[in-house]
């Protein structure tokens, strides 16, 4: 197959970047100045083509988010910016607006975004048929419909492996703008799932009070890999525009080597970029912001995808208290703490709690805070302050292997360096023939000097010399050809992993004869593409119309279910109640609708 295999990490800003690249991806995606679906992760042309100039030299790609929709007053300004992007050579666009199709763009590779509702083989095929060059399927795709997927198009697949999810399907949630005009679309959520509601019924009566009901796990797909792999996907994106440096160094080093010890046993695949990453700490996935663990349907259906208690990061499992006094406990762990460090824990009230180690003696903690921890209680370390010192030194760095070859033609030396990807520089230099008084020392000398690449992006991984007689060299000499030749290696290696142009085909995509709020129209161009291809009727955005008691959000993720109140379930504890059922939330009320057949829940707006 020689299919290639890459790791897509986050990048806040170019500090994130480097720390990806060095850490082992194989791309990075990062917010452009303006239209990322977080608006406040954006970064300057500047900033991006630093970024781009680091990471070609390694073949890693560089992807810019124009994830929004556009309004008409954005749409030349939204022109001109891609075509700057181009310019710098960024790689792809990741972008949800389909008016951007009909915009004069440069021959860059478009990146279907998950904003963009991909989640059955007809959408992804029509995507394709857009001219998009891969889809970024929607986080709640199960397994079995990846396959079905790759087997039925050509657009390379990329899905989410790790990071913080949207209880909605991806494009599909209204409820942030609805409620405060901060729009989801524009990358501006206000993270409504993330907030407490209570869950009443028809008549008023409160069923749970003040719970998380929408705030999902986070997603950690480490132990399905292969199986993805398998199943057709090319590359494994890392959630985390907003995080920082240190999330993203470990949680890129963690699935880097996680991935790597897959190819190595199937030689058929191999990864998309070069160089090795010597990592100067263990990744530990639980050490980074999480709030508990879901693969998220892609096997099946399952309960605990929230967490109830809190949307804040748990961290990893330490133990359970063994003996608590006012402001001391003591827990049963085998796990070394530290000064500095912050726990965590959910009391027998289901309420979140935690709190800064102050002195640490053996399995005895202090903190200056008062405490409602109970023996047997499961405690959690959210910050672990060694772990993050060390990630704040140099984490990793990364290194591409050099072969030299420095051979006698005539009167002149040629020296060659050949990479690991193959590609390969020479340069000749005049020299005078001086016969070595000591050849083993002099042959030492040559490849000692042509190792010494220092701070470089290379490593030399073997030298030889080809010669008829053994000649001494200065080793500023032989010194001054390497750094000329790796100049070289440098400049041929940003240019020949530049991107090339694209040949956009575009085949008659079918649209639907009339389309609603949630096909996401927010400008003349998007309805034009969908009227030129069979759309007679058009729904323009919920930001640009006013939908009463419409659908703010769209959801696989079931609160009934989750609950074990679902009627495929065997459970004798649902309390009595009359649907429709109600979440509220500081004097508002959402109405839950459920579609067993879908087996979808849907939040309506009640104003």
């Amino acid at each position: 197959m020689n299919q290639k295999i890459e790791l897509l990490s986050p990048a806040k800003n170019l500090e994130c970047g480097i720390a990806a690249v060095n850490c082992g991806a194989d791309a990075v995606y990062i917010g452009a100045p303006k239209f990322g679906a977080r608006a406040v992760a954006g970064n300057t042309l500047h900033d991006i083509e630093k970024l781009i100039n680091y990471a070609h030299p390694f073949g890693v790609k560089i992807f810019a988010t124009l994830n929004t929709i556009l309004y008409d007053n954005e749409l030349e300004e939204a022109q001109k910016l891609i075509h700057q992007l181009y310019n710098i050579g960024c790689d792809a666009l990741i972008v949800q607006d389909l008016g951007i199709l009909k915009l004069d763009i440069p021959p860059i590779a478009l990146h279907a975004s998950t904003q963009t509702d991909n989640r059955t083989v007809e959408k992804v095929q029509f995507l394709q048929k857009c001219g998009f060059e891969r889809i970024v399927l929607a986080r709640e795709t199960p397994l079995e419909l990846i396959e079905k997927i790759y087997k039925q198009t050509q657009a390379e697949l990329e899905v989410f492996v790790h990071g913080a999810l949207c209880v909605s399907y991806s494009g599909q949630c209204y409820m942030s703008y609805a409620n405060c005009g901060r729009s989801a679309n524009k990358g501006e959520c206000a993270q409504y799932c993330r907030l407490p509601y209570s869950l009443q019924d028809a008549n008023g009566n409160i069923l749970l009070k003040n719970k998380h009901l929408l705030s999902l796990k986070d997603l950690n797909r480490a132990n399905f890999l292969e199986d993805l792999i398998n199943a057709g996907v090319m590359s494994f994106k890392i959630e985390g525009r907003m995080k920082e440096a240190n999330y993203v160094k470990n949680i890129t080093a963690f699935y880097r080597k996680k991935l790597d010890a897959i190819l190595e046993h199937q030689p058929e695949r191999k990864r998309s970029s070069f160089g090795k990453s010597t990592f100067f700490f263990n990744p530990i996935a639980e050490k980074s912001f999480h709030r508990g663990n879901t693969d998220y349907f892609l096997f099946e259906r399952s309960k605990n995808m929230v967490q109830l208690a809190t949307p804040k990061s748990l961290g990893e499992y330490i133990g359970v208290v063994s003996q608590t006094q006012r402001k001391s406990i003591e827990i049963d762990t085998k796990i070394p703490l530290h000064n500095g460090d912050g726990l965590c824990f959910i009391n027998s009230k289901n309420e979140f709690s935690g709190f800064r180690i102050n002195q640490q003696e053996g399995k005895s903690v202090l903190f200056n805070e008062a405490h409602n921890l109970k023996k047997g209680d499961k405690v959690f370390r959210n910050y672990d302050h060694e772990f993050e010192k060390q990630l704040q030194t140099k984490a990793a760095e990364r290194r591409i292997s050099v072969d030299f070859l420095l051979e006698e033609k005539d009167e002149k030396i040629t020296l060659t360096a050949t990479d690991e990807s193959g590609i390969s520089v020479y340069q000749e230099f005049e020299f005078e023939k001086q016969l070595a008084q000591k050849k083993e020392l002099a042959e030492n000398t040559i490849k000692k000097q042509l190792s010494k690449l220092g701070d470089t992006i290379f490593i030399a991984n073997r030298v030889d010399i080809i010669f008829a007689h053994t000649y001494f060299f200065p080793s500023s000499q032989i010194s001054f050809w390497r750094k000329e030749l790796i100049n070289k290696l440098l400049d041929k290696l940003l240019d020949t992993n530049k991107p090339q142009p694209i040949e956009r085909h575009i085949s008659a995509p079918k649209t639907a004869e009339n389309t609603s709020f949630m096909d996401n129209i927010s400008n003349k161009n998007a309805a034009n593409f969908y009227l030129e291809n069979g759309t007679k009727n058009i729904a323009w955005a919920f930001e640009l119309e006013k939908y009463p008691k419409a659908v703010l959000m769209q959801c696989k993720y079931c609160i009934k279910y989750e609950l074990g109140w679902c009627s495929k379930q065997k459970n004798n504890n649902v309390p009595k109640h009359k649907e429709p059922l109600f979440l509220s939330y500081n004097k508002k009320l959402f109405k839950l609708k459920f579609d067993c057949k879908k087996c979808e829940m849907w939040i309506e707006s009640c104003e």
